[in-house]
C-alpha cells in the first residue's frame, strides 16, 4: 500500500490526510519518551522460546524498573548472583490509531533482581499492581542498546505561486 493509505483488518483502505516519515531517535530522547508512558512489554526467554508480557514500568537513572511477584513468569528471570543478569528487551510506544503518528522504543539489556529491600519497598509504592498479588520484588533492566523511531507528519512543500494561481 502506498504511504497515503493503510489496509485495515476488515479489508477497507483508510486514507490519511498527511504522509508520514520515520525519524530515528537517539538514546536520550528514547529514554525520555519511556518516562511519558507507564505501560510496556518485556520480551524474555521462557522454556527456550520467546515470551512477551505487558507490564507497568518506571524509568530511573536510565534504568527501567518493573515489578515481579512469586510464581509469575517474570520471577524466572532472576539470574544467579555471579552473572550480570538475564538478557531481555523492553518495548513501549504511543502511536495514535487514527493518524498513525507517534513513537516506539526498544531497550535491550540485562535484567537483574533489585537486591536492596528499601528500593524494593519504594518501587512497590510507585508501581501499581494489575492483579491482587503482592509485589515480592523488582527487576532492574540496564539497557545496553536503546533504539526507537518517531512517526511524524511529512511537512508539505510550499506550492509555487504559479501553481497556487492555477488552482484557483
Amino acid at each position: 500500500m502506498d504511504q497515503d493509505g493503510t489496509r485495515c483488518a476488515d479489508g477497507r483502505v483508510r486514507y490519511t490526510a498527511t504522509a508520514r516519515r520515520v525519524r530515528e531517535l537517539d538514546r536520550a530522547e528514547a529514554l525520555r519518551l519511556l518516562t511519558t508512558v507507564s505501560l510496556g512489554r518485556i520480551v524474555f526467554t521462557q522454556h527456550a522460546l520467546p515470551a512477551v508480557r505487558p507490564v507497568n514500568h518506571l524509568v530511573e537513572g536510565g534504568d527501567i524498573i518493573v515489578r515481579i511477584h512469586d510464581d509469575g513468569a517474570l520471577a524466572s528471570l532472576v539470574a544467579p548472583a555471579d552473572v550480570p543478569g538475564v538478557v531481555v528487551a523492553y518495548e513501549a510506544d504511543a502511536i495514535d490509531p487514527d493518524t498513525h503518528l507517534g513513537w516506539s522504543v526498544v531497550a535491550t539489556g540485562y535484567a537483574s533482581l533489585v537486591a536492596d529491600a528499601d528500593e524494593v519497598d519504594r518501587y512497590a509504592e510507585l508501581l501499581c499492581p494489575w492483579v491482587a498479588l503482592p509485589m515480592t520484588g523488582a527487576l532492574r533492566i540496564r539497557p545496553d542498546l536503546v533504539t526507537g523511531f518517531r512517526l511524524e507528519a511529512e511537512a508539505e512543500a510550499p506550492r509555487p505561486a504559479s501553481a497556487a494561481r492555477d488552482a484557483s
